[in-house]
């Protein structure tokens, strides 16, 4: 009677318990998130203010660059203020249609991320390899063509996850051990059979962040070959690819070590499978406004062109202060 009962028993009100074994050290984590959450939202901030301000900065890849702070910008925001209420006040009550969202809204935006690295790739693989086609390719209904493809397959894949993992029935607890709707998290809640659901959430990890790398690291194996080919010292272009690979690499391996994590037997523990869940969402969205911005020369210069501007503009004032005072 009472599995009977259990069964019949599906949760919509869920408790997010992150660290929660931690317990009286837990409210210390809010101090290094909440750095990482302001780091994030005012490097993006100002890049995504630099690019949009300054019409020098309106080229096809500073506008990719834009979006990607755009998406680094709302990717924290979906779920660190929640998880640093939990942390200092133990707020952690979150709805079914609550979690739903803001499953998607992770998963969505950060596929969203994803593929705008490899749009970004595909931009540079035009400048280095092919410059004289740049201009025909990177035009906006050319470069719809590149666009299109990856933004459908996002939206079916993440849709198909969240929209499965609805219409599960949830009985086995209400606590999620972890600070934010991550899929399997919430699944692993689940009464019935999840293989479909794991089997989705597998070939969604795969079929988006995994194959983008794919191609990502295979334009820039192409723009290598070309440089070396061409006897060319094109050390800029080099430091700048490599430097995306690097930060992409550890996206990638911190994304799939949390989304294996919860399929394959390990040694990890709770805290460690939450931290690293967190790490691959806030890591770049707190480092690529540094490598795809302060790193890019442009923007470097017009970032301090800006600053510049805002010490002369109290300084004018006081002048111009001082003269009608000399006037009267």
């Amino acid at each position: 009677m009472k599995n009977l009962s259990a069964q019949n028993i599906s949760f919509t009100d869920f408790k997010l318990i992150g660290f929660q074994s931690l317990e009286e050290w837990r409210p210390f984590l809010f101090i290094p998130f909440f750095l990482m959450f302001i780091l994030s939202i005012s490097a993006n901030s100002t890049l995504i203010y630099l690019i949009v301000s300054q019409k020098s900065l309106h080229s096809p890849m500073y506008v990719l660059i834009g979006l990607l702070s755009a998406v680094d910008l709302i990717l924290p925001i979906l779920f660190v203020p929640n998880m640093l209420l939990s942390l200092l006040f133990n707020w952690n009550g979150i709805s079914l249609t609550g979690c739903l969202i803001q499953m998607f809204g992770l998963h969505f935006f950060g596929a969203f991320q994803s593929t705008l690295l490899l749009w970004m790739a595909i931009d540079r693989y035009f400048a280095i390899c092919k410059p004289l086609y740049y201009n025909k390719y990177m035009e906006f209904s050319n470069f719809l063509k590149f666009v299109v493809v990856p933004v459908i397959r996002n939206a079916v894949l993440v849709i198909s996850v969240v929209a499965l993992a609805g219409k599960l029935s949830f009985c086995v607890t209400n606590i999620i051990d972890h600070c934010f709707c991550e899929h399997m998290a919430l699944v692993l809640l689940a009464c019935g059979d999840i293989s479909i659901n794991n089997l989705v959430g597998l070939l969604t990890a795969f079929l988006i962040p995994t194959a983008d790398c794919i191609l990502v690291t295979a334009s820039y194996a192409v723009i290598f070959a070309s440089v070396f080919r061409s006897g060319k010292a094109h050390r800029k272009a080099i430091n700048t690819c490599i430097t995306h690979l690097i930060v992409m690499s550890v996206t990638l391996t911190l994304a799939l070590t949390a989304f294996l994590s919860y399929r394959i037997k390990n040694k990890f523990s709770p805290n460690s499978n939450v931290f690293v869940s967190t790490m691959y969402i806030l890591f770049p969205s707190c480092f690529n406004p540094i490598v795809y911005g302060v790193r890019t020369k442009e923007i470097r210069q017009t970032f301090l062109k800006f600053i510049n501007n805002l010490k002369v503009l109290p300084l004018s004032k006081e002048t111009t202060d001082v003269t009608l005072n000399r006037t009267q």
